[in-house]
């Protein structure tokens, strides 16, 4: 196939080309503090030299909150204040084009999103270590102290429909499944999964 240079929408390409570059900066500022995209932030603030500029972040928020794993984006153009400083609660890094300045406190309820996120993927990783097949419904025991316990029963919805399971047990683990043991948020815990009937 050819390509129909004419259908390029060069405006589409360019806002893009910013809400990566912006998207890129948010994920060095999680790097610079140590925190995976897993776990989700509060806010990014955004500051960008033109009305242009904020206008296309406007329009492509959601994709930027999606990839930086945020809640809220904040756009600051040329006339508003300017970004924070790397002071406590802040990660700040910018380039020649803009700067963002990542929230990095972490309230309870953002940490207890990244536990279960980090356990859908522990629990991924389990489905395919097991040799089930990408459709198969499992069920899932754990172990575990009371903060994750309590995570999994908040987010049981949210665990299952990620990780096909019919049901999150806890108990002790069943003669047969498939178990491996982990440390999440200084807690220990010990899943198995094994396939549904």
């Amino acid at each position: 196939p050819v390509a129909d240079k004419t259908r390029i929408d060069d405006g589409l390409s360019s806002n893009m080309a910013l809400a990566m570059r912006v998207s890129s900066l948010g994920r060095a500022a999680r790097a610079k503090v140590g925190i995976k995209v897993r776990q989700p932030l509060a806010k990014l603030v955004v500051k960008v030299s033109s009305t242009a500029d904020v206008r296309a972040l406007d329009d492509l928020a959601r994709e930027i909150l999606e990839e930086v794993n945020v809640k809220q984006l904040v756009t600051l153009g040329p006339a508003d204040e300017e970004l924070p400083t790397d002071v406590a609660g802040y990660s700040v890094v910018s380039d020649t084009r803009c700067g963002v300045a990542l929230e990095t406190e972490l309230s309870p309820g953002l940490v207890a999103e990244g536990i279960s996120r980090e356990l859908v993927r522990r629990l991924q990783n389990m489905r395919r270590s097991a040799g089930f097949d990408v459709a198969d419904h499992i069920v899932t025991y754990y172990q575990t102290e009371k903060s994750i316990r309590q995570v999994i029963v908040d987010y049981a919805s949210y665990i299952k429909q990620e990780t096909l399971s019919q049901e999150l047990i806890d108990e002790c683990l069943p003669e047969g499944a498939y178990a491996e043991k982990y440390r999440i948020s200084d807690s220990d815990i010990l899943l198995a999964v094994s396939k549904a009937d």
